[in-house]
């Protein structure tokens, strides 16, 4: 296997049939992308292609090319249709069908009639159109297997098999349908396979079913795409959704993609989107091929300008005018970050990709992007006065007020400067304007100055136990732990950086329900709406937790937990601060029971019986 390494956008559109040189004149393709000029040159002919090529790099039209004079042979233009010649294999339904797009016009002039079979649509009318004649078939692994074994679609004539997002079908489960469709396509076929990786499990692929082929590594497939640009922005937990709002008004892209790891995920950030008065549609594995398609439209044509999406159903997934690419959960390695990034950046146009790195994930974060060969900056997410900024200086570069008015307009306007002061006309005009913005939120600040420094936890919140000691300390004996390490006791001075001034809260749950610091700061947070750096002292009892939170944070953090009605731990106020009398007020809790296991630790009992039962049987085998 031969490798040839493209180095740029240099070469013109050559040794292509008249017929496909023209679609491409009309589309003003002017030069080769590196993977279109690959494919063109004169090892690549008549040879089975492996190539690695970025998402959005012109894979389509390229393979596109590189069948072409395969499927002509020599004429201008096809013969009438019958059994298909070239087949193209696509992971998803969308990609499946901007492929089918793509071709169309690459080969009208061709007089190619291509036909898309993919899951979701009427399979009967798929039969239909493929026993009608047909010369290229795209489609998904699933259903084009499912036409094989119905014999409605016959593979005795293809040329040329492709295998577009080899990876991503790979990763997506479809090895054993890829295997089904390939041998059963003739064994003189070319075969090109397309990846924006090339990993092992490929590469093996490769092997097994090509003859020959060429190795085609273009610029970008190991190095990060040269037009997107790599941001990470540190931001608290609890204020990821308020950082993406913040983003989206700042930024104020035509189009953005925001990345969420679950389906939940998707479906909370797209309600919280449209509460603020965003134009956002969701894209998940659970919607429907109609309301897919539904959330698609909206975004071409305008009516909706922010898609929250899941990593499989955003694969194939091509909008022209996406300038931002949001990642609200980090991606699972370097890889998928390249995927989800490649939707925007394309065609020459710009895109940034930006990232939402929490403190406690911020190591992992450089790695991933390191991994990925990208030069990135961290930053800190727009804040509200940022954006009220850029509000003013849009609105004063309004093309509504440089563009020329009619008649009827100006006769408008001299009536209501008659009416009104021209002051009063101009806030009106300022208040019209902002209404129809998304008001954005208040972050603060992210982190602490000794948490940012050193990169690490935040300060005020629970360490880690260091060894076997203190792990078993920290299950069994959380109240002497929490002493120990805070200096919580009334007899024991406050240490240097310790709280002052705390107001103090309770928890209705102790050491008999296995309170622990590190489940219970967080329900914490998010119950009071705060982080741990307003978070002080944290002690536990037998029935309740006592803690203490800022005097700064400590009113809106009573109201927050005032709310709560029902579901999850309670939270009350503890005006008598830390102390606590032997039979506690549980702020309307069960009332006080017996500790379990008599104030033993759990081990005690079983290890009790473990050693009456080993004395028992040896009484037994001496008698």
């Amino acid at each position: 296997m031969r490798r040839l390494f493209s180095k740029g956008p240099i070469l013109p559109f050559r040794k292509t049939p008249a017929a496909i040189a023209r679609a491409l004149a009309e589309r003003d393709y002017k030069e080769a992308t590196p993977v279109q000029a690959a494919v063109m040159g004169a090892d690549a002919e008549d040879r089975d292609l492996l190539v690695s090529a970025q998402t959005g790099s012109g894979k389509t039209v390229a393979y596109g090319i590189a069948m072409a004079e395969t499927l002509l042979e020599g004429a201008g233009t096809f013969g009438s249709a019958s059994e298909p010649l070239a087949l193209i294999i696509a992971p998803t339904r969308e990609l499946a069908l901007q492929v089918q797009r793509e071709l169309n016009w690459l080969y009208q002039y061709a007089g190619a009639r291509v036909v898309a079979c993919v899951g979701g649509m009427d399979p009967s009318r798929e039969r239909r159109e493929l026993q009608s004649g047909v010369h290229i078939v795209v489609g998904t692994p699933g259903r084009l297997r499912d036409h094989l074994e119905r014999r409605a679609l016959k593979v005795s004539a293809l040329k040329v098999v492709v295998l577009d997002e080899a990876d991503e079908m790979l990763d997506m489960g479809f090895r054993e349908d890829l295997q089904f469709i390939l041998e059963t396509t003739p064994p003189e076929r070319r075969t090109l396979l397309f990846s924006a990786t090339l990993p092992k499990t490929i590469v093996n692929l490769a092997q097994h079913y090509q003859r020959d082929a060429l190795r085609i590594k273009t610029v970008g497939a190991s190095e990060g795409h040269a037009d997107i640009e790599y941001r990470a922005i540190r931001v608290a937990h609890n204020k990821a959704e308020s950082a993406i709002v913040n983003l989206l008004r700042f930024m104020d892209p035509p189009n953005a993609l925001v990345f969420c790891a679950t389906r939940n995920a998707v479906r909370h950030l797209e309600a919280i989107l449209l509460e603020r008065g965003f134009a956002a549609v969701a894209l998940s594995g659970e919607l429907s091929q109609s309301e897919r398609n539904h959330a698609l439209q909206a975004l071409r044509d305008g009516r909706a300008r922010v898609c929250v999406a899941t990593d499989v159903a955003a694969r194939g997934l091509d909008l022209p005018n996406l300038g931002l690419v949001i990642h609200a959960d980090l991606p699972n390695d370097a890889e998928v970050l390249q995927h989800r990034s490649g939707r925007t950046g394309r065609a020459g146009r710009k895109g940034v990709s930006i990232l939402l790195v929490p403190n406690s994930r911020r190591r992992r974060a450089e790695e991933m992007l390191s991994r990925a060969r990208v030069q990135f900056t961290w930053t800190e997410p727009p804040s509200a006065d940022d954006i009220r900024k850029l509000d003013q200086d849009r609105l004063l570069q309004n093309p509504i007020l440089t563009e020329p008015s009619s008649d009827e307009e100006l006769s408008m306007a001299n009536s209501l400067l008659a009416a009104h002061n021209p002051r009063d006309i101009a806030a009106a005009f300022v208040k019209m304007y902002r209404a129809t913005l998304p008001a954005p939120e208040e972050i603060g600040e992210v982190f602490e100055q000794r948490g940012d420094q050193r990169g690490g936890r935040d300060t005020q919140g629970p360490r880690e136990p260091r060894n076997r000691t203190e792990r078993r300390e920290q299950k069994f004996m959380p109240e002497k732990r929490t002493q120990s390490d805070r200096g919580d006791r009334a007899d024991m001075p406050r240490r240097p950086g310790d709280m002052e001034n705390g107001v103090w809260f309770k928890i209705t749950v102790g050491r008999e329900r296995n309170a622990d610091p590190k489940w219970l700061l967080p329900e914490i947070c998010r119950q009071g709406d705060i982080t741990k750096k307003d978070i002080g002292a944290i002690r536990v009892y037998e029935r309740e937790t006592r803690f203490e939170v800022s005097p700064d944070a400590a009113e809106a953090f009573a109201a927050h937990v005032a709310e709560r009605k029902k579901g999850g731990v309670r939270i009350f106020p503890a005006p008598d601060g830390p102390s606590i009398d032997t039979a506690p007020d549980t702020g309307g809790s069960a009332p006080p029971r017996k500790p379990a296991h008599g104030g033993k630790p759990p081990f005690a009992k079983n290890k009790n019986k473990h050693f009456a039962g080993k004395r028992k049987h040896a009484a037994k085998a001496k008698s």
